[in-house]
């Protein structure tokens, strides 16, 4: 079964809490086991001196993984983070970011993704992770 674009959205708004959908992630595109999400610019996710916060960055990737393990799925299933590990390798200022969660293995109890975030406009990595996440369900 196929996630759809709209089917994605509804996963986002029905199983995050509600600080993560101040966010205000929506789900670009989908491509088996790979998930692309924007996170638009907002001041209020900034930091001293003007870049996007780590934190943003952090629950974004989070977010990503959870929409590309339900994409591969073909629909959401219970899951929760086991690692994640981030690298941040230049400031994000006033621009949007997209967050591309890519499986790297998708198993019955266990799934593995690398996170790739980069400005809006730009080829140049911004930050990488790597999630492992424990599927439950």
């Amino acid at each position: 079964m196929t996630l759809t674009l709209s089917a994605a959205e509804k996963v986002l708004a029905d199983n995050f809490a509600p600080w993560v959908l101040d966010l205000g992630l929506s789900v670009v595109s989908l491509d088996g086991q790979e998930a692309v999400l924007r996170l638009p610019w907002s001041d209020r996710l900034a930091r001293e001196g003007g870049g996007l916060s780590g934190q943003a960055l952090m629950a974004a990737a989070d977010t990503a993984t959870v929409i590309a393990v339900a994409a591969a799925r073909g629909g959401f299933v219970p899951m929760t983070t086991v690692q994640q590990s981030i690298s941040f390798q230049r400031a994000v200022v006033a621009a949007d970011v997209l967050v591309r969660a890519r499986l790297t293995k998708a198993g019955k109890r266990m799934a593995f993704a690398d996170i790739t975030m980069t400005a809006e406009g730009s080829d140049e990595t911004a930050a990488h992770a790597t999630a492992v996440y424990a599927l439950l369900g």
